[in-house]
């Protein structure tokens, strides 16, 4: 008989672009975060770029990679992820959202998309692990905490849950020197919610935080937190976050977070 599996952690991470292959620090990060976690049987991708309701499943079987962003040098867009497909996680997936309220469709074409292939080249180069990608089928952050929240077993089958998002998201950063001031307040205004436990803020994050309109002119990139949170709550492993990864890249909060 096989040995139950071990419970994997939920995360959320800041998955960054393409170049983020070349930064010299940021991909270390990312390597030494998935070598000090448990061995995934497989892995549900929850990227800010794919909005698509009703919530919808891709992935399920190895297909080329989305390259969904532009302007980049050629080599970018050569990079491949031919990790196996996941119908068994799919089916699971499937099962636990069989609710009124949280229909699930599939979309048999849809490959990974850059916010997923870009951290799981860097935190599991061999491509090895079956991987599910999910999309977002609202940006409300109380409906993606439920489904989180329905999802949470599946961490005790060994599935490793992530929200792949950006922890400040407004490109007008690139244009700028330096960190901006509301990146810089809005990431020490989540580090410190995140701290303290602080779930009621975090899912009010548009009128709580300071800067937030300018942290997030559009949520999506905050919203996989919100699936992470549920998978998290779930298990009681709210108390148990701490950041992996903080600080900034173009001056973007790079924050990344692990629960359990």
């Amino acid at each position: 008989m096989n040995a139950p599996a071990e419970r994997m952690p939920a995360l959320y991470l800041s998955h960054g672009a393409p170049p983020l292959a070349d930064d010299p620090v940021w991909p270390g990060q990312l390597a030494a975060w998935s070598a000090g976690l448990p061995r995934p049987t497989a892995i549900l991708m929850v990227s800010a770029h794919w909005e698509e309701a009703p919530l919808a499943l891709g992935a399920v079987r190895t297909l080329p990679l989305v390259y969904d962003f532009w302007g980049f040098p050629e080599h970018y867009y050569r990079v491949q992820y031919a990790a196996p497909g996941a119908p068994a996680l799919a089916d699971s997936v499937r099962k636990l959202l069989a609710a009124p309220g949280t229909p699930v469709q599939d979309i048999p074409d849809r490959g990974l998309d850059h916010g997923a292939h870009v951290p799981l080249v860097e935190m599991y180069p061999d491509a090895d692990i079956p991987v599910l990608q999910m999309s977002l089928p609202t940006l409300d952050p109380r409906r993606l905490m439920d489904i989180g929240r329905k999802l949470a077993p599946l961490r005790d089958e060994g599935v490793l849950i992530v929200g792949s998002g950006f922890f400040t998201h407004n490109l007008a950063a690139l244009r700028q020197s330096g960190t901006p001031s509301w990146s810089a307040e809005f990431d020490d205004w989540g580090r410190a919610a995140l701290d303290s436990g602080d779930v009621d803020a975090l899912l009010d994050f548009t009128r709580t935080s300071p800067a937030g309109g300018l942290a997030h002119p559009r949520t999506e990139h905050f919203a996989p937190l919100f699936v992470t949170l549920g998978a998290a709550d779930a298990t009681g492993d709210l108390a148990g976050q701490r950041s992996v990864i903080d600080g900034f890249w173009m001056g973007l909060a790079k924050r990344s977070v692990q629960f359990g």
